[in-house]
């Protein structure tokens, strides 16, 4: 089911960590042939989004540099060290007045695809305030915030803010089924090795 036209959609790619555990930007990873952030931003460009905006943060010089960032509202959080909810006010406070709906990505997720994101928003009507991917093993990104919820997501604070939300409206979420485990994000060089094996490429 396509999403009303009228509706205007914004994404956000989280894309501010200082990749500690790993010990290098994330983002700059080789990943296909461009970036780990490259493939997350082909991915949300291939979505249907009406804005798409790309929070910054380690590394920010370094990943204007080799990513393209075309096409993307980019804004930067000095307050990166503070977890993704940081991350997430700063985002909205570029989006756009016109926005109905926001969908929330990660920037190294690789496993999320077009196919995905488009049926999340899909599953989300015009009351839509939370919505979540339901993979095999349990609910995961990307995630969909309707409008009422914007005030909300700027008051958040840490790491794990989305999901506590999630957590105290449980009646509000919409679960959109996917069918295949939760894609992987990475954190760590083995998380890396990982995900390159699965896209069947090597370090």
């Amino acid at each position: 089911m396509a999403r009303p036209a009228e509706r205007f959609v914004t994404g956000l790619v989280l894309a501010a960590g200082g990749s500690r555990r790993l010990g290098e930007p994330k983002q700059l990873l080789p990943y296909g042939s461009g970036t780990l952030l490259d493939h997350a931003l082909d991915t949300a460009r291939r979505s249907g989004f009406d804005q798409l905006i790309v929070a910054l943060g380690g590394s920010s010089a370094e990943v204007r540099r080799e990513v393209d960032l075309s096409g993307v509202d980019v804004v930067e959080n000095p307050g990166f060290g503070e977890g993704c909810s940081s991350s997430i006010s700063v985002g909205l406070s570029a989006i756009d007045p016109r926005s109905e709906l926001m969908v929330l990505m990660l920037g190294d997720q690789p496993g999320v695809t077009p196919a995905i994101v488009r049926a999340l928003i899909a599953g989300c009507d015009e009351g839509t305030v939370l919505a979540a991917c339901l993979y095999d093993d349990g609910r995961g990104h990307p995630l969909a915030f309707g409008r009422p919820v914007f005030a909300d997501l700027q008051e958040l604070h840490g790491d794990k803010a989305v999901w506590k939300l999630m957590d105290r409206r449980p009646d509000d979420v919409v679960e959109v089924r996917v069918a295949r485990p939760i894609p992987r994000d990475v954190d760590t060089r083995a998380d890396y090795e990982a995900v390159l094996a699965e896209a069947g490429s090597s370090a």
